[in-house]
């Protein structure tokens, strides 16, 4: 890219006239905000499950276990689920992206909240319980309002490996579903247009307002530290 004139708005016009591309984006962000909400709900009881477990060595095993995903390469995850869902036979495209994201994104909520949990004391729990509280009060009252931050962070964490992916997903899209980091990655072998950078533009915006979303919910929930004066 060389021998700029000047500004233009040319290639958003090509871009949102680009029906296969955003396509694309509508995949990627699909499979990102799914994968993030289901990965998020199932690593919040994964990680109360870490926890509940009594045994040093048991809560370092299921640690370990939990890991295992976050320190293979992920070319070996990519062409172990491929491999997994060819002899399973789940067609590749929509669902094996997603069943794969999820997979990987569970252990990195777990690891954003199983440190909040471990820094919660168990007496407020048992509190709740002296009060009369059943275990969903204890578990909707006491435990999620005090892991909300590490959920938030887990959710965000999941939503940004998802959407960047690459690897994984190469692996286990089919004909007719494609993510945009593959997509990418094919049309730079082609040589890439001045649209991708606009995508690349409006994608980089949007980051910054989830980015200052995430900020102004945290600062929400934070306590104001106002004390009351005797």
């Amino acid at each position: 890219m060389h021998d700029f004139e000047g500004f233009t708005l040319d290639w958003y016009k090509e871009l949102f006239h680009d029906t296969r591309l955003l396509i694309i984006v509508l995949n990627t962000l699909v499979i990102a905000l799914l994968s993030a909400l289901i990965s998020t709900i199932i690593g919040v009881f994964g990680a109360i499950a870490i926890r509940s477990i009594r045994g040093k060595r048991k809560k370092n095993a299921m640690l370990s276990l939990n890991n295992v995903l976050i320190v293979s390469p992920d070319v070996i995850i990519g062409a172990s689920f491929l491999i997994l869902f060819t002899m399973v036979g789940i067609k590749l495209g929509f669902y094996s992206v997603l069943l794969s994201h999820i997979a990987f994104s569970i252990p990195i909520v777990v690891l954003m909240v199983l440190p909040k949990l471990m820094e919660m004391s168990p007496t407020l729990e048992d509190a709740a319980r002296d009060l009369g509280a059943s275990q969903w009060d204890v578990f909707s009252k006491v435990i999620l309002p005090y892991i909300t931050p590490g959920i938030f962070a887990g959710f965000f964490m999941a939503l940004t490996y998802s959407f960047d992916d690459f690897a994984v997903s190469f692996f286990v899209t089919g004909n007719g579903f494609s993510t945009l980091s593959v997509e990418i990655y094919s049309l730079a072998r082609r040589g890439i247009s001045l649209n991708i950078n606009a995508l690349s533009t409006l994608l980089f915006l949007f980051t910054m307002l989830l980015v200052v979303g995430y900020y102004f919910i945290t600062q929400r929930n934070k306590p104001s530290g106002l004390g009351v004066k005797k």
